[in-house]
């Protein structure tokens, strides 16, 4: 089975990475095969030209090598897995950006159908979501309504194809000790093993 894993999170050390890391190893270790990117260290350009703006007509060939890349990659994935941290309600602008490049038309998706509707083109059928956050779970349902869950099992994800979204969300990492991320970090290799089950 192919995964990418997707890290967005610009500093070494962080719990992000460690999630990065120890999903990586289990998938690894499970036979897969594995596309690691963390976008942040590879100088992911998250920046979306005009030229790349279009959405009915397929999009042109990317200019930029690593978007190239990426989006050969993962139109041959099997699932997708994506970790990074809730900042402001949103991904960090590396992947914002990274789904906007990546996820084009003609290669994610397809406009134009009778439906009016997308037709979601990735083969990926399942995808797992990591985030880290520093609001409480009461507070981040009544105050904002989880919009992260909103970004990914909403917007983006069916949209191109994929129907099985998994999410889970550690909190709060702030304060957090070494036994609480340990068992994070379990957490986080049995659904990767999970997902690809």
């Amino acid at each position: 089975m192919r995964v990418g894993v997707y890290l967005a999170h610009p500093r070494r050390g962080s719990f992000n990475h460690a999630l990065f890391d120890a999903v990586v190893e289990e998938l690894r270790g499970g036979g897969c095969e594995v596309m690691a990117h963390d976008l942040c260290a590879e100088g992911f350009e998250p920046v979306l030209s005009a030229d790349e703006t279009g959405t009915v007509r397929s999009a042109p060939l990317a200019r930029d090598a690593q978007v190239a890349l990426h989006r050969t990659e993962v139109a041959a994935l099997d699932a997708l897995v994506f970790i990074h941290p809730n900042w402001w309600g949103m991904p960090p602008a590396v992947l914002t950006g990274w789904v906007q490049r990546v996820l084009a038309p003609g290669v994610a998706y397809k406009l134009g159908t009778a439906e009016g509707e997308p037709a979601g083109l990735l083969r990926a059928g399942r995808a797992l979501i990591l985030n880290t956050s520093d609001t409480p779970a009461d507070r981040e349902a009544s105050e904002f309504g989880d919009p992260l869950e909103s970004i990914w099992s909403a917007c983006v994800l069916p949209y191109v194809g994929v129907g099985d979204v998994r999410r889970t969300v550690f909190r709060t990492v702030t304060g957090s000790g070494d036994a609480d991320r340990a068992a994070w970090l379990d957490q986080a290799r049995r659904q990767a093993a999970a997902l690809v089950a």
